[in-house]
């Protein structure tokens, strides 16, 4: 008889929530800066942690955010974009996930004089060595960002559509919910809708409900985080009848304080009521997890039951920004999968 764990980790996975900045190994980290002459604090892998993983008591997204300082510092380079991408892949294949999606942004790797579509090639090169070489797929989704002038976000918009046949599944919107709201975006999700790009949206983690409906309003399929939609009945009524799936990032919620222990997060009312909710685990350098990890805490701190947990990754596999002829075999693959997981 299989552990849970043991179940949980043979379950063939699905993950759609992931920053590639976020996903960068230590020790990748270390030979990049030796490679690239920076300098690092520690070359100590166990030392260096400190440094770019928080714990269970960061106190602020400010403090989060600091930890991607020295992942993008080395992230500089077409040859150290390629590597990262590739060894997500193996990463990923290891802990049997059969299909993810690894979103980033661009513009935050120019400062060595790399053009944006060098950029989104490299990554692209690396997936797809990736691909090959450890039998898993994988989709690009491409990051304007909520702080940025619009011309810049547009030009994304723009790269994402010419690299949208070769990689590229779909656009995001991330950065500062709070202070940069989603009505200065309109433009940008108008063009993007225009040219069939998929849409997914960071909303509902550090501003209210109303960043959901508004994220929906502009086209969004699917909502990064959304953890605080249950602060507004009839938006949640909303984001269960229009089927539009809710990206959860517990141990990632918890280190931003969008909540303050996992005990305490909404996804399983959420699960509950019949919204679609799939499990990622965002950055899972600096929160030191995995996805297994994550699907384990969903049973040992909310209640899940492995039965449900399946069901989550058949959300997530539905989800995915794919063809219909893709995602309808991806479906299939992955319940074929999990009924051998019992």
């Amino acid at each position: 008889m299989l552990k849970l764990e043991d179940k949980i980790f043979r379950m063939p996975k699905v993950e759609l929530h992931l920053h590639l900045d976020g996903t960068v190994r230590t020790e990748t980290i270390i030979e990049l800066s030796n490679q690239q002459g920076i300098a690092l604090p520690t070359e100590d892998v166990n030392d260096l942690k400190q440094y770019l993983q928080v714990s269970d008591e960061c106190k602020s997204l400010g403090e989060y955010l600091e930890k991607f300082e020295f992942p993008l510092a080395v992230m500089q380079t077409y040859d150290a974009l390629e590597r990262i991408a590739y060894e997500l892949c193996g990463r990923a294949a290891a802990e049997n996930v059969r299909y993810f999606e690894v979103r980033f942004a661009p513009q935050h790797h120019t400062r060595e004089g790399l053009a944006l579509d060098d950029i989104v090639q490299a990554v692209l090169d690396g997936l797809n060595e990736g691909q090959i070489e450890f039998d898993i797929k994988a989709g690009l989704i491409l990051c304007a960002m909520r702080h940025h002038p619009i011309e810049l976000n547009l030009a994304i918009v723009d790269l994402a559509i010419d690299f949208k046949d070769k990689g590229v599944v779909g656009i995001d919107l991330a950065g500062d919910e709070y202070n940069y709201p989603l009505e200065g975006h309109t433009e940008l999700f108008a063009k993007a809708n225009k040219n069939g790009l998929h849409i997914t949206i960071h909303a509902g983690e550090a501003t209210g409900a109303e960043s959901v409906a508004k994220a929906m309003e502009l086209g969004a399929e699917r909502i990064g985080h959304g953890v605080t939609v249950f602060k507004d009945p009839r938006i949640l009524a909303r984001v269960k009848t229009t089927g539009v799936l809710l990206e959860i990032c517990p141990k990632s919620n918890q280190h931003t304080r969008a909540i303050d222990t996992i005990a305490e997060h909404p996804v399983k009312d959420y699960f509950d009521y019949g919204v679609k909710v799939s499990i990622n685990t965002d950055n899972p350098m600096i929160s030191d997890t995995s996805l297994t990890g994550e699907y384990l805490l969903m049973i040992n701190e909310l209640g899940f039951t492995l039965e449900e947990v399946k069901q989550m990754v058949v959300y997530a596999a539905e989800a995915a920004f794919l063809s219909n002829l893709e995602r309808d075999q991806l479906v299939r693959d992955i319940k074929q999968e999990l009924t051998k997981i019992v």
